[in-house]
């Protein structure tokens, strides 16, 4: 029998190829999944602590939107201890917040911490002194994210910070092939074979919809940000800081 935490989900043929969703099966397997699929994910995890310690005031609240199983959040609560600041952790998927829960529980932390079972584009942001979404905005429907960017703008105190890590697309064609080709050599190096590698990109096709740096920045620059740049990046995948 394989083991359940392990991702397999696209390792036999599957036909027609059905569209990405967080479900149960995703979630049983996503932190095994998401380590294998995404380079410098456990980097920007462990920076996301440290701009959490630099930037998380007292009295204040500290976004985590789309947070999957909480790895941001647990990644930043220990920085921001004895602060008098709320963690405030975001998804839309009933399954994955579910487990969220339970993997926080079994972590010791004296920062009030509130999960919220919503659609991102729906939550009220206030009194934010930092917020986070990694790997999320690539799933908002592309006429919803500057609204959205612009609600976490509003949000935001000044001198406040968000960061926003993405898979990005290039331009030449040429140089985005070969980001993917690097992208997808490095699955390989994973343990992922090529079937794996090419149904899952079948899968998460027009689900997950990238776009390039200077589309970010742009869009940033236009909500209000008065510095928008990347501090991390490997082959197509980007993390970006945005200061108000």
């Amino acid at each position: 029998m394989s083991d359940p935490k392990h991702d397999n989900l696209f390792a036999n043929p599957l036909g027609d190829v059905p569209g990405f969703i967080f479900d149960q099966a995703v979630v049983d397997v996503f932190p095994d999944m998401i380590s294998r699929s995404v380079p410098g994910y456990q980097t920007i995890l462990s920076h996301c602590g440290e701009l959490a310690a630099r930037y998380v005031q007292s009295h204040t609240h500290c976004y985590d939107l789309g947070c999957s199983l909480g790895a941001s959040t647990l990644a930043m609560r220990p920085n921001i201890e004895g602060r008098d600041a709320t963690m405030i952790a975001v998804d839309n998927s009933a399954a994955m917040l579910s487990r969220c829960k339970t993997i926080l529980e079994t972590t010791s932390s004296q920062v009030e911490t509130q999960l919220i079972n919503a659609d991102i584009c729906d939550v009220y942001i206030s009194n934010a002194s930092l917020v986070v979404m990694n790997f999320t905005l690539q799933f908002v429907p592309l006429d919803k994210r500057l609204a959205l960017l612009e609600k976490i703008y509003q949000g935001l105190n000044p001198g406040s910070c968000l960061i926003i890590s993405e898979k990005l697309c290039f331009e030449p064609e040429s140089l985005n092939s070969l980001l993917n080709d690097l992208h997808h050599q490095f699955k390989r190096a994973q343990g992922y074979s090529d079937l794996e590698i090419s149904q899952k990109r079948d899968s998460i096709e027009n689900v997950l919809v990238p776009e390039s740096l200077d589309t970010h920045i742009q869009r940033l620059r236009a909500c209000g940000f008065h510095s928008a740049s990347p501090w991390f990046q490997c082959f197509n995948f980007c993390s970006l800081v945005a200061f108000k």
